[in-house]
């Protein structure tokens, strides 16, 4: 009798019961997953943040386009270091990173912060000829200041904002170091100024001659030459494009990679 029972509990457990070992064991698969995923989140995110804190530059993907984000600040470094305890962009770290975003087929485009006091002439105006080189849509934002040759650099994009408190300074070329009194010095000055200026005249609606005058402007400033623009005054002189900020920025870098893709 007690075997008959047995054996009428077992056919029950096998065709009414769940098998609660396997729904226990399901579930801890499940857990399993839902761990998994949590921590490759949270690797991208920590990724993404050590990324931003150690180059500047970040990924934006709303699932439509991509956009690498990119910053240049402080001082453009040249083939030596700049002042230490400075922020400092090296251009040895940025023309890899250009070159990779024409190569990659996931970018769509590139939008570049800009907060420079300037720096190394060569260095910049590579930087600058890069960018200007890209074949995929490029927006700059001039945020707090783009001087001396942070100028090239922001009018370099294909389309350039610099918010209502931003400023531009242009100035004449300056020199460390030995400086020779010869005419050959003032001639090389001069040469390094036209490349500076028709730089920025072929990539914005500023005239070649009035950048040298405003250059060599002495009512302006105290303790130098140059003239600061600010703002409205930046792009009414025709060296940015429009005033905004960076929801203007990135509303037209998307409409300018849609229309490529297109």
């Amino acid at each position: 009798m007690n075997s008959e029972k047995q054996r009428f509990v077992n056919v029950l457990n096998s065709k009414g019961e769940p098998n609660r070992e396997n729904e226990s064991g399901n579930n801890e698969k499940n857990d399993d997953v839902g761990v998994d995923s949590c921590s490759e989140q949270e690797e991208k995110e920590d990724h993404r943040s050590d990324r931003i804190k150690e180059t500047g530059q970040a990924t934006l993907d709303d699932g439509k386009n991509k956009i690498h984000l990119m910053t240049i600040i402080g001082e453009i470094e040249g083939h030596e270091s700049g002042v230490s305890g400075g922020k400092a962009t090296k251009y040895d770290h940025i023309l890899p990173e250009l070159a990779a975003i024409e190569d990659s087929s996931e970018v769509d485009g590139l939008l570049i912060l800009l907060n420079t006091a300037g720096g190394d002439i060569d260095a910049g105006l590579a930087i600058a000829e890069m960018i200007a080189s890209l074949s995929k849509p490029t927006v700059s934002l001039v945020l707090g200041g783009s001087h001396s040759i942070g100028v090239p650099l922001a009018v370099a994009s294909d389309y350039s904002f610099i918010v209502p408190s931003g400023t531009m300074l242009v100035h004449p070329v300056r020199m460390t170091g030995m400086i020779i009194g010869a005419p050959q010095t003032y001639e090389y000055f001069k040469r390094m100024q036209d490349r500076i200026t028709g730089f920025i005249a072929s990539h914005s609606r500023a005239d070649q001659e009035k950048l040298e005058r405003m250059m060599m402007n002495t009512g302006e400033l105290t303790k130098d030459l140059g003239t600061i623009l600010i703002g409205r005054t930046a792009v009414d002189e025709g060296l940015i494009d429009e005033v905004g900020g960076i929801k203007e920025a990135l509303k037209k870098l998307h409409e300018m990679i849609d229309a490529r893709k297109r």
